[in-house]
């Protein structure tokens, strides 16, 4: 099974397994300045232990007390609080607000079976929506047809008859880096530190060395076998850093072959033409073309390694929530 981590399911499933008791809470609505997202998770184990976060601290404390309730008694609940403008304050807020939040004990409120199908899925980069009636409790685990809206948006939340909560687990983010230039020793931490998995493809091995990306998946193979082996999918983003067509051009291809959902590449307006040129010829339609985003990166004046990291990781995020 899989280790703690921010697999939030996953960590509440081996807790359960090792008999310890395990609670699963998710935000399922907020109103006002809301410290985490509706779809959040917390994990609590029967021993206290604790993983993930449903407020940031305003209502923690509270929603464990009745997690163990909820255990003892083997029953879901739905919770509501209000956050306070002090409480709010104290978690970095303006103002406060309203959270509920759903507890559900695993092997009561929410079955083994349902709640090992959810960590399966997840741990397959597959995409699957966790189904539940709040009135009834009665829940399913179904796939992506039945919600495309919300799996393309990345976003859980009760139906309009406001009883059915879905809450929606997508793959988690990757990106692929080409090129262990300058620019990526920045990139890459930042990637990690905004909940994504690199990968570094540069096939020249004095560039990406362990010394220079410490605790980073490497390969020396060349983009586009590095990138097929790794798999592209619609939870990944590509970049391409190197301006050598020989490395980048290869991992273009292969993104635009894939669905993923970003792919931006370093370099000028007239680099880019160029690169559009080869493409082209190459085979490239429009709206392969149209896919990329060169120069790569929101316009905000980056000039530094560092500066040009952020602006590439701000246009990734702009992409991934439907802003552009």
């Amino acid at each position: 099974m899989a280790e703690i981590s921010d697999n939030i399911p996953a960590v509440a499933l081996d807790w359960h397994r090792a008999g310890e008791g395990a609670v699963l809470a998710t935000v399922v609505e907020t109103w006002g300045s809301a410290p985490r997202p509706v779809g959040s998770h917390l994990a609590i184990s029967g021993g206290g232990a604790l993983e993930g976060s449903v407020s940031g601290g305003c209502v923690e404390g509270a929603v464990v007390a009745e997690a163990f309730e909820a255990l003892e008694r083997g029953e879901s609940r739905l919770l509501t609080y209000g956050v306070s403008d002090d409480e709010a304050f104290g978690v970095g807020l303006a103002c406060g607000g309203t959270i509920r939040i759903l507890v559900q004990p695993i092997g009561a409120g929410m079955s083994e079976a349902a709640l090992a199908e959810v960590v399966g899925a997840i741990m397959a980069r597959q995409p699957v929506a966790y189904v539940v009636d709040t009135e009834s409790w009665g829940s399913r685990v179904v796939g992506p047809e039945g919600f495309a809206e919300r799996f393309r948006a990345d976003r859980s939340g009760f139906e309009e008859d406001g009883k059915t909560f879905v809450s929606i687990h997508n793959p988690p983010l990757r990106m692929a880096v080409v090129g262990a230039v300058h620019i990526a020793q920045f990139l890459v931490p930042m990637a990690q530190m905004a909940g994504y998995d690199p990968y570094l493809v540069d096939p020249r091995e004095a560039f990406a060395t362990p010394e220079r990306f410490p605790g980073t998946t490497i390969s020396h193979d060349w983009p586009d076998e590095a990138l097929e082996g790794w798999g592209l999918d619609a939870r990944t983003a590509v970049v391409t850093l190197t301006h050598d067509p020989k490395i980048d051009d290869p991992a273009i291809a292969a993104a635009l072959a894939s669905d993923c959902f970003y792919l931006g590449c370093l370099g000028s307006t007239r680099t880019h033409a160029k690169r559009v040129e080869r493409l082209s010829a190459a085979g490239a339609s429009e709206a392969d073309l149209a896919r990329i985003h060169a120069p790569v990166g929101l316009n905000i004046g980056a000039k530094s390694p560092a500066e040009i990291a952020v602006a590439v990781l701000a246009q990734v995020t702009e992409v991934l929530r439907g802003r552009k």
